[in-house]
């Protein structure tokens, strides 16, 4: 098992920043300048399927021995951005924090802990060389954390399908994510004062600051696609209702929020019963 596939799993969400090549330093610049000029651009099942794979070895490899190379293009107002896999630096982000989604028995038996020690080690090592170093994906399996849809507007959604399938997702540009976790963190600062969602609001603030201000934000719902029904997708309104929830905490009107809230829960609690079954 690795780490990778761990982070990268049929039943997850991704926030992915994509940054314009003049955001990445040479030679990385030149690398993904040619890299987008291919006309076989690997998708994001394709990221799934070379994830899968690494679950073959045995013993067990906890993250890829080299780092990935590749990256989603996308074209914005006429600029190519990337989002770089980093399949590697995000395996060894989810190693640090499966200890607390994992049974200490099940985690042992799937990953060792000579296997997992060597692993920390390898990462501290790398770190000591990349200390700047962060993930352009994170990842979230089951279901699609609150705080993200505080970076969109409903009217950013898209619900297609595509060359490999169904797809529903959200895109900003960096400038007005930002600008929304501002607004949401004033608002849930001043009507609750703390709590799990205002700090999980702030990380992902400081993790957006990282990029460059021209990069693209998505939100897409990846594998999540094949649990939700049909008529949920299309009738999925998340950011909508996290953003009258928010407005409504802004005028005072609790009951409203908690009428958005209410849907917003209801809406993802089948899929989280489907987790529990699987």
């Amino acid at each position: 098992m690795t780490l990778a596939s761990s982070v990268i799993v049929p039943y997850a969400a991704y926030l992915r920043v994509y940054e314009p090549l003049a955001a990445f330093p040479e030679p990385e610049r030149t690398h993904w300048a040619t890299y987008a000029k291919r006309d076989d651009l690997p998708g994001a099942q394709d990221e799934l399927r070379r994830s899968l794979a690494d679950l073959l070895p045995v013993p067990p490899v906890p993250v890829p021995v080299h780092e990935s190379a590749d990256a989603f293009v996308a074209v914005v107002d006429g600029v190519t951005c990337v989002c770089p896999w980093r399949t590697r630096l995000r395996g060894w982000l989810a190693l640090e924090e499966l200890p607390e989604s994992l049974p200490g028995p099940l985690l042992d038996a799937a990953l060792p802990p000579v296997v997992r020690r060597q692993a920390a080690s390898d990462y501290e090592q790398w770190l000591e060389r990349n200390p700047d170093a962060r993930p352009w994906i994170r990842s979230a399996t089951w279901h699609v954390p609150v705080r993200w849809f505080v970076l969109f507007a409903d009217e950013e959604r898209e619900y297609t399908k595509g060359d490999e399938g169904l797809i529903l997702r959200y895109r900003t540009p960096m400038v007005q994510a930002r600008r929304r976790v501002a607004r949401g963190l004033k608002v849930l600062k001043e009507a609750l004062g703390e709590g799990p969602l205002i700090d999980g609001l702030v990380d992902v603030g400081r993790w957006l600051e990282e990029f460059h201000p021209r990069s693209l934000v998505e939100l897409d719902y990846g594998g999540l696609v094949h649990v939700l029904p049909a008529g949920q997708l299309e009738d999925d309104r998340s950011a909508a209702d996290v953003a009258e929830g928010l407005a409504a905490l802004r005028d005072g009107d609790g009951e409203r929020a908690g009428s958005a809230y209410e849907r917003l829960t209801d809406r993802w609690s089948e899929v989280r019963g489907r987790q529990n079954a699987s």
